[in-house]
This record gives structure tokens, C-alpha cells and sequence, in this order.
């Protein structure tokens, strides 16, 4: 055999064997890279609007993969990852169950040979509480509210109006009024209380009068004797 073809020989057999292990490597490195540990979800509430979401993450950025969520069979949420895509997490809004574990699947890869077609250990399980936005109000009521009056308020006010209206109207009854013809001054003093100290006197005077005449006339006649 000349040295020509054993070089070409040996030349071709080193190219086959760096092709072989070349394919070894690629097929290993792909495997190595679509790693399930590289999936994860979670789930998580926004406090402040009540809404729910699974954030699905997937740490391989060299294929193309597809993350699907499902609740005993059925699909609650998906998303999918481009191969080399930038972002590591996608979040997926849906109204999850509380306390209830999920199956996370993850797909990756091209059809019809994906390179991972896997579920992610122990899926995700939803918080025990149900994902609702904080109640509202519960505080100081505004000032136009207290400040507005209440139709008890004003129902109570209306008898009070009504119940001072008769006592002013006793009252202008009960006045004295004055006679027709201004003979109310000789009524009163007719009536007074000063009557009868009046009459008294006068009675008195009477009879001190008729006394006097009583002696004067007696006298009279002793005079004359």
C-alpha cells in the first residue's frame, strides 16, 4: 500500500470519527441544556386588585418551549418561549382555585421530536386563600355625609312648631280686654279692692256725725235751766 493512500485513509477515518463525536456532543449538549429543572411556576395575587396569576418561568434560553398548566387534564393557562428568548419569567393571569395543585407540562423543542416532553415535579399549588382586592370603605364617613340631616331630625322638628303655636294662643285668650265705649276705668275702680276700706270710713263718719248732734241737742236745754 503506498503512503498516498494510507494518509487518505487515515485522513478519513480521523474525519469520521470527528463528525461522530461532534454529533455525541451536540446531542448531549441539547440535552444537557432542555433540563426540567430549568421550568418552574408559581403562583401569585396581586393584593391591591385581587387579581390571580401563575409566573412561569423557564431558565433554557437555547429552544423553543411550550409551558402548560392544567387542573386534573384540563388546560388553565400556556405560554410559550421562543428559542433565545430574553425574558425568564412570563406572567399568565388566571383565576386560580384555592389550595389546588396544578400539573405543570412542559414541552420542548420541535415537533415531532421534542427534546423535553415533561411534567415539572410536584406541579404548583395555589395559596389556601382565594385571591380577592382588600374591601373598601370601613372609615370615617365623609363630612357631607354626617353632616346631611336625617329625616328623623326633621320629622322631630315639626312637632315642636306645632306644639308652641297653642300655648301662644291660650295666652291671648286668657288677656284681659277693654270694654266698648272706654268704660273699663270705671269698672275697675268700682271693683277695686279699695270698696269697701271706703265705705267704712264713710259709715264711720256717719255715726261720729249723729253722735255730735246727739250731745249738742242735750246740751241745749241745761243751758237754758
Amino acid at each position: 500500500m503506498s503512503i498516498n493512500r494510507r494518509t487518505a485513509i487515515a485522513v478519513r477515518s480521523i474525519g469520521v470519527a470527528s463528525a461522530a463525536a461532534a454529533l455525541a456532543l451536540g446531542v448531549a449538549g441539547s440535552a444537557f441544556a432542555c433540563n426540567i429543572g430549568e421550568f418552574s411556576a408559581k403562583a401569585s395575587c396581586d393584593k391591591g386588585t385581587g387579581k390571580a396569576s401563575f409566573d412561569i418561568t423557564d431558565l433554557d434560553h437555547s429552544q423553543p418551549a411550550t409551558v402548560t398548566v392544567l387542573d386534573n387534564g384540563t388546560v388553565v393557562a400556556t405560554t410559550t418561549f421562543e428559542a433565545r428568548h430574553t425574558e425568564n419569567t412570563v406572567n399568565v393571569p388566571f383565576d386560580w382555585k384555592a389550595g389546588t395543585t396544578y400539573t405543570v407540562h412542559v414541552k420542548a423543542g420541535t415537533a415531532p421530536k421534542y427534546v423535553l416532553d415533561q411534567d415539572v415535579q410536584g406541579g404548583v399549588t395555589a395559596p389556601a386563600e382565594a385571591c380577592t382586592a382588600p374591601e373598601q370603605g370601613g372609615g370615617n364617613p365623609s363630612p357631607s355625609t354626617s353632616a346631611a340631616p336625617t329625616p328623623t331630625d326633621s320629622a322631630s322638628a315639626a312637632p315642636t312648631a306645632t306644639t308652641t303655636a297653642p300655648a301662644a294662643a291660650v295666652d291671648d285668650t286668657n288677656a284681659p280686654k277693654p270694654a266698648a265705649g272706654g268704660q273699663s276705668n270705671l269698672a275697675e275702680t268700682g271693683g277695686g279692692s279699695n270698696t269697701g276700706m271706703i265705705a267704712g270710713v264713710a259709715a264711720a263718719l256717719v255715726v261720729a256725725g249723729g253722735g255730735t248732734v246727739f250731745f249738742m241737742r242735750r246740751r241745749k236745754p241745761a243751758a237754758h235751766n
